[in-house]
């Protein structure tokens, strides 16, 4: 598997890999964010965190596609070989799993979405060019990842998050590559599997921050609402970046779910 980079913790034939957001990296799931990884790995199956395309230590972006990411992704289920696969995928890497499972309805045995949503706003709608905006003006200003990190984050981030989640966070947004971030964007904004929603036949958790207002509760609970059998749940004091900002309500919400499919030994 050359690839993709990951990291991976525990042993076990299951596998869960964890799919980062457009501003993060496999970092974000490490013991210094959110320890979530390793939290996975206590289950008695190997979590594997990596970096999408273009992200940390993965070869350089490619095709601005999600459908480019999902292959990558897929190319590493089939390095490892497990024995049954759960996906999670914080924001982008929601989406990014939602798009495998479209492409690849086989594959994966339970699914597990934080903060994510099933489509990017409306087609030019107003939220849609709203937030491309926002993303890309601090980029277009010349004040690199590491200003826009410090302009975006704290807005994304819930007043009752644990001390220093902000400050990881930005650390994290800071080190992605510009223009891995700019194909990124490019790639999510073109992102609708609303209709594909019916279809997933995976467990399914949809998992919310309180706060969060890049992908409110509503819109998760309106997606759990056509899944068939998706648990919804919400987090207190979270906002877009869950599990940084409440890390133990958000490992212990995904652990116990994967323990009740099974997942691990």
């Amino acid at each position: 598997m050359k690839r993709l980079a990951f990291d991976l913790q525990g042993e076990g034939a299951d596998v869960v890999v964890l799919l980062h957001g457009i501003g993060g990296g496999r970092s974000i799931w490490s013991d210094a964010s959110s320890g979530t990884t390793r939290a996975i790995a206590g289950l008695g199956c190997r979590a594997v965190a990596v970096d999408l395309p273009g992200y940390g230590d993965s070869v350089g972006a490619g095709e601005p596609t999600l459908a480019h990411m999902v292959s990558t992704v897929v190319e590493l289920l089939d390095h490892l070989g497990p024995r049954r696969i759960a996906l999670l995928g914080h924001s982008m890497g929601g989406m990014v799993a939602q798009e495998l499972v479209a492409l690849y309805p086989g594959r994966v045995d339970v699914l597990l979405l934080a903060c994510t949503s099933p489509a990017f706003g409306k087609a030019d709608g107003a939220w849609q060019a709203r937030f491309v905006a926002d993303r890309l003006a601090p980029l277009d200003a010349g004040l690199g990842m590491s200003g826009m990190a410090w302009n975006l984050v704290p807005a994304m981030v819930s007043p009752g998050a644990v001390a220093g989640a902000d400050a990881i966070a930005i650390d994290v947004m800071s080190r992605v590559p510009e223009a891995t971030y700019r194909t990124a964007l490019k790639a999510i904004a073109a992102f609708d599997r609303r209709a594909a929603l019916p279809a997933i036949t995976q467990p399914t958790l949809c998992l919310a921050g309180e706060h969060d207002r890049t992908a409110p509760p509503e819109v998760m609970q309106r997606m759990a609402s056509h899944i068939p059998g998706a648990a919804f749940e919400v987090l207190a004091n979270a906002g877009h970046i869950a599990n940084v900002e409440q890390p133990t309500a958000f490992n212990d919400a995904v652990t116990r779910f994967l323990n009740t499919h099974s997942i691990g030994s």
